[in-house]
């Protein structure tokens, strides 16, 4: 049965300590996966917002481009929104902007599980190496029945109590996702109160926080884009680094080409927390949409993910930046347009070239 020991030897056979972090929304494919794979990094689908049946096809998918070991990210099951009302307002607030495209808002009141329970029965069925959870922690129950067929976990924390949490749940790993990272924050439980400037912590003072409350195997994600970065996370405790921002723009990545695009153009700040794409905070290049629907957007996912979901996919038809949600971590600057093979083995080098001269 996989254990930490089990995840530790995991990341012993890889070639490189690096980790491709699962993007839903379309930025993960199965080419990048398996590109990733194959340069001796550990490559993850997100299972995020695909039906039970396209998650199997993309597994199916991967197992034809590589024989390596690869891994599946899952959402857990989100509660119901605390005030409808205020996810109407923001619905009445935001129908300009998809009238403006010529299309309606989405339905806001889809389930909120993702379909959950039938992407963990695939899981099941048909086991990878490794699931990870974002968005909260799983049952003891779930772990074990993962590792019954082999599969090692891995918890997605953005706190040290969230961190114990896993480890009485009997994960294998926790993957530490520091407030620099692009995406979604992975918290437990969305609090409003994370909302105010200067909320969250940084990837190394919250990496030595998680290494001294639980004695588990830590993956440090973001704002790392370099080689040298990786080396200070190794360096500070963890078995690997997962980076998300530094493989959008390759062309195995699905993400759409103005986002790729935006990446390194100077014409976007920088970027901020918001919750005005998706009801839940989550880090993307300062635009238009952002600035103006940002602070009114309530607490409220995946209702608002659902409402902006057409408005979105038409912004993207019409290659309109300023009403898309250009996730991206704080390092995306720093962005490289690279094969994801190539890209693996720049990183690599230089993380060796740090090491060397230490």
């Amino acid at each position: 049965m996989p254990s930490s020991t089990g995840v530790t030897a995991l990341f012993e056979q890889l070639a490189h300590p690096i980790v491709q972090a699962p993007m839903a929304g379309g930025a993960s494919t199965p080419a990048l996966a398996a590109a990733v794979c194959d340069a001796g990094g550990l490559g993850f689908l997100a299972a995020g917002y695909k039906s039970p049946g396209a998650l199997r096809e993309e597994i199916r998918q991967v197992r034809a481009l590589t024989s390596r070991p690869f891994g599946v990210n899952l959402f857990l099951p989100q509660p119901p929104a605390a005030d409808p009302g205020a996810v109407a307002a923001y619905a009445r607030r935001i129908a300009p902007e998809a009238a403006a495209y010529g299309v309606a808002l989405g339905d806001a009141h889809q389930a909120t599980d993702d379909g959950y329970d039938a992407k963990f029965a695939a899981l099941l069925d048909d086991p990878v190496a490794v699931v990870s959870f974002t968005f909260g922690c799983p049952s003891r129950t779930a772990v074990d029945a993962l590792a019954a067929v082999g599969t090692a976990t891995v918890v997605t924390v953005t706190s040290a109590a969230e961190a114990r949490a896993a480890h009485r749940a009997g994960a294998d790993a926790v993957c530490v996702q520091g407030v620099e990272a692009g995406g979604h924050q992975g918290t437990h439980h969305d609090d409003v109160r994370a909302d105010r400037p200067g909320a969250g912590t940084g990837l190394l003072a919250l990496l030595a926080e998680v290494r001294e409350s639980v004695p588990l195997p830590v993956i440090a994600a973001g704002g790392l884009m370099r080689g040298g970065q990786i080396a200070a996370v190794l360096a500070a405790g963890a078995c690997a680094a997962q980076l998300g921002t530094a493989f959008l723009p390759c062309p195995e990545s699905g993400a759409h080409p103005v986002h790729k695009s935006a990446l390194t153009d100077p014409a976007f700040p920088g970027t901020e927390l918001t919750r005005a794409f998706s009801g839940r905070p989550a880090r993307g290049l300062v635009n238009r949409f952002l600035r103006e629907h940002g602070p009114a957007a309530p607490a409220a996912y995946p209702q608002v993910h659902h409402l902006t979901s057409p408005l979105r996919r038409a912004a993207a038809a019409a290659g309109d930046a300023g009403a898309l949600n250009l996730w991206a971590g704080q390092g995306h600057r720093l962005a490289r347009t690279l094969p994801a093979a190539e890209l693996v083995a720049v990183l690599a080098a230089e993380l060796r070239a740090t090491r060397e001269s230490e």
